[in-house]
């Protein structure tokens, strides 16, 4: 036997789920209860108390002449049977009427099977009549507990003695029914989930505060609406985390006042400090939200199962209605039984009382109602199953009611379980939304952020950079540090990976910023710091993967005077490019694009008439259409990278302003183009280094303005006469070539200050290259040199010399004579630098003990 608390187990769920329970889900399981308690009751009564008791239908022969005053029916006599506590029985027979007895004809038993005989007197016949009260049946105690178990069951109607199993069973299956979706695998572990993180979204102080600030903001609006002032308040409210909010966030959330392009707007003060562990708790948060919608939102198997169950349900109401209806008249107390035993009692009909029929009866009648009530609600539960559009929720009213206007909608089964959740307390979503809101995130990181870093914090990571500059590198946080525009001495502020990056009116108090640096950070800036950077920046450099990335306020710094773009432009959406914005750059002198383009863009022509110099490397891709160039009259500086030209391309020809110009790394093999540099007269610089160039033309002595050349990285094997003909030259670099010979027309080059041939093949070094006294860098390592002339110490200015990687058996004891040259300047192996007179070396390392001697 079980009991009531073991089946109303199967009713029990989680505490926790109690918030996805509207009423009608709780009012049925309260009605389940109920129904089960009456299952059981009936069940118990029926096994305790439950039973028939019966008495045959005795048929009596009417004589009418001997008493004539009875009436012609028959007689019916009542038995009355009682169990005592051991096994004596007694009967006791009622007569109701005045006919006389007859008895079967068939003996059945002792007491039966005598057959009547007559009295020898009348005295005993009297007596015997005196003492018989009722109407012999013949029948012993064993035959009445036979016959009433007969017709226990062939009298009684089947749904009288079933009703407490029914009514269980079908308890039992409408308790399973309601609660499934809370047991089934698939759905289980999806609802205990949800009902996790919306209990931890609705305890997390990040609630609490975002709610409050947002009551704050919108009582601190109607304030200065009534009010119109534009001053701070006099105090903030703080007692409700709930309010009426403004409906518009801010970009940057901070103290004091904000900057923008219309009017200027003032933030109030934050009312709550939320500590480091609760500001990772929220953030965790977030991330888990954001996953969990991402996995519910894709199905609704939920919605489906909830439908299904309540249709289930309902089907069952109706089917339990019409068959329970139709056995309530068949419940009755006098029940008309025949057997078919007559050969083992006699008689073949039995009139039988069933002493649970009223019980039953109310019971059923009961059962009844709560089926009907039960019934009525599962209707009214698919009425709203499908009146509203179960799959599809919205935060209309949340987002008016908080300054969070990006909380987005949900569908599927994120909504139903928001819509159920809502038939307990509304508030459980409001809450919840605050956690699918970015600009809610935003400024939980914002304050996480500020937080950590502080104004000393950031100060440690200030640095000086090549150019003696206070430089500060963010890198991967969640946003910029309030802070940091309070190191109003700051001249290069680095950003990268930030991609919430968000630069408020604050920073124009960093009065020597002058560069910045956006790699893969698409900041946004309001109208003040805006108008700031279009002021004071001079320097910008943007990193990016798509165009996209690239800010459109970059284009419109009307002051900027350098602009590096380093990404992907070759892309389909490089006609969006935005480059036609550039001719905003009124100042702009150098544009560095660093990118994979196979043409330049002819939009970049609008910043030619005041762009100095252009710098293009690319990935390797092949540069084909250079026509832009020629726009570009006013370039002094051109560079072409890693672009696969093959040949020097034509349109350089026309810039007649060129000063230098750089061809590294390309698949230049010949320049036999060179002659046309002689209409660029100012040309001073050029560098071919990195290519597959096999020799030097002679008409390169057009150029007699170039004062320096490097050809290093090339595939020369001789340096022609011509080279030496260039009276300006000042640099010379043929390293990493196949040279083997120096001509001694290199004395020629009496200006020429830096001589580089490392990396060749040179054995001996002419006397006439010591007569260029000018030299200050001399590399020649990695030759084949076995001696360096004594007449190296004509070389007074040398403050470089490379010897290293040589076969060099000593040094000349003359270096000391070179007055500039130093330990540090000379590179050679520590065994020939040893072997130097005491002398020598003790003029050599003057540097470590005097440094920056003779004036240098």
């Amino acid at each position: 036997m079980f009991t009531l608390a073991e089946v109303a187990s199967l009713n029990d769920i989680q505490p926790t789920y109690r918030i996805l329970k509207p009423w009608w889900d709780v009012f049925m399981d309260y009605l389940a209860v109920v129904m089960l308690m009456v299952a059981i009751f009936a069940g118990t009564m029926q096994l305790t108390k439950d039973q028939v008791v019966c008495l045959p239908v005795l048929q009596s022969t009417v004589n009418s002449k001997a008493q004539p005053g009875t009436s012609g029916k028959a007689d019916f006599t009542t038995v009355e049977t009682t169990t005592g506590q051991g096994e004596e029985a007694s009967m006791r027979t009622v007569s109701f009427g005045s006919a006389p007895t007859v008895t079967p004809d068939v003996p059945l038993s002792r007491a039966t099977s005598s057959q009547y005989q007559p009295t020898e007197s009348g005295q005993e016949v009297k007596k015997e009549q005196k003492d018989s009260s009722g109407r012999k049946t013949n029948l012993d105690f064993q035959q009445y507990v036979f016959i009433n178990q007969m017709c226990y069951h062939l009298a009684l109607p089947w749904y009288s003695k079933y009703f407490p199993y029914l009514v269980l069973i079908h308890t039992i299956i409408l308790i399973v029914s309601s609660n499934f979706w809370f047991k089934y695998p698939k759905t289980c572990s999806k609802i205990e989930h949800f009902v996790s993180i919306l209990g931890k979204c609705f305890e997390s102080p990040w609630t609490t505060k975002a709610l409050s600030e947002t009551a704050c903001e919108d009582s601190e609006e109607n304030k200065q609406r009534l009010t119109g002032a534009q001053s701070l308040p006099k105090y903030v409210s703080t007692s409700s985390d709930e309010g009426s909010p403004s409906a518009s966030t801010p970009m940057i959330t901070k103290s004091g006042f904000k900057f923008s392009a219309d009017k200027p707007m003032i933030e109030v003060p934050s009312v709550t400090i939320l500590d480091k562990k609760d500001g990772e708790q929220a953030k965790a948060l977030f991330e888990k939200v954001r996953k969990f919608r991402a996995h519910v939102e894709d199905s609704d198997l939920i919605y489906k199962l909830y439908v299904g169950q309540t249709v289930i349900k309902t089907v069952k109401f109706i089917f339990i209605l019409c068959y329970t209806a139709n056995f309530v008249n068949t419940i009755s107390f006098e029940h008309i039984c025949n057997p078919k035993v007559e050969h083992l009692i006699g008689y073949t009909q039995f009139e039988c009382t069933h002493n649970m029929a009223y019980m039953l009866k109310k019971l059923l009648i009961s059962y009844i109602s709560l089926i009907c009530v039960y019934g009525f609600i599962c209707l009214y539960t698919l009425f709203w199953l499908f009146r509203i559009p179960l799959k599809e929720y919205s935060f209309e009213k949340v987002r008016e009611e908080s300054s969070f206007s990006d909380i987005p909608d949900v569908k599927n089964d994120f909504a139903f379980l928001l819509h159920m959740v809502d038939q307990y307390d509304q508030l459980y979503s409001k809450r919840f939304g605050v956690f699918l809101s970015e600009v809610s995130e935003n400024k939980l990181r914002e304050i996480s952020l500020n937080h950590e870093w502080t104004f000393e914090k950031l100060r440690q990571h200030v640095s000086r950079n090549a150019q003696d500059k206070q430089e500060l590198h963010l890198f991967m946080l969640s946003g910029v540090p309030d802070a940091v525009f309070d190191l109003t001495d700051l001249d290069v502020l680095k950003l990268e990976l930030i991609p919430e990056a968000k630069i408020p009116a604050k920073i124009s108090q960093m009065t020597n910023l002058q560069e910045l640096h956006l790699c893969h950070c698409p900041a946004k800036v309001e109208q003040t710091a805006f108008s700031f950077l279009r002021d004071h920046l001079r320097c910008l450099h943007v990193k990016f993967t798509d165009v996209a990335e690239i800010p459109a306020w970059v284009y419109l710094l009307k002051n900027l005077r350098e602009l590096y773009l380093i990404g992907n432009l070759n892309s389909e959406n490089n006609k969006m490019i935005g480059l036609e914005s550039l001719r905003e750059l009124r100042h702009l002198k150098i544009l560095h694009v660093k990118s994979n383009l196979t043409k330049i863009p002819p939009n970049i022509t609008d910043v030619a008439p005041h762009l100095t110099k252009l710098v293009i490397h690319n990935d390797g891709t092949k540069l084909v259409v250079l026509n832009s160039l020629k726009k570009m009259t006013n370039v002094a500086e051109l560079e072409l990278q890693n672009c696969e030209l093959e040949r020097i391309p034509h349109a350089i020809f026309s810039l007649s302003n060129l000063q230098e110009l750089d061809l590294k790394s390309n698949s230049i093999r010949t320049i036999e183009e060179i002659i046309s540099f002689q209409h660029l007269k100012r040309l001073t610089c050029l560098k071919l280094w990195h290519n597959k160039i096999v020799n030097i033309p002679s008409s390169i002595t057009h150029i007699k303005n170039l004062e320096s050349l490097y050809l290093s990285n090339n595939k020369l094997e001789s340096l022609p006469a011509a080279v030496f003909s260039l009276q300006k030259l000042r640099c010379l670099d043929v390293s990493y070539n196949s040279i083997a010979l120096i001509p001694g027309e290199i004395g020629l080059l009496q200006n020429l200050q830096h001589f580089h041939i490392t990396g060749n093949k040179v054995d001996i070094l002419p006397k006439q290259l010591f007569k260029c006294v000018k030299l200050r860098t001399l590399s020649l390592g990695q030759n084949c040199i076995t001696s360096i002339p004594d007449k190296v110490s004509q070389l007074l200015q040398l403050t470089h010399l490379e010897l290293k990687g040589n076969c060099l058996d000593r040094l000349p004891a003359t270096l000391g004579q070179c007055q500039l040259l130093r330990k540090s300047g000379l590179v050679v192996e520590d065994h020939l630098f040893d072997a130097l007179p005491s002398e020598v070396k003790e003029v050599l390392n003057q540097d470590t003990s005097i440094p920056f001697a003779n004036g240098i």
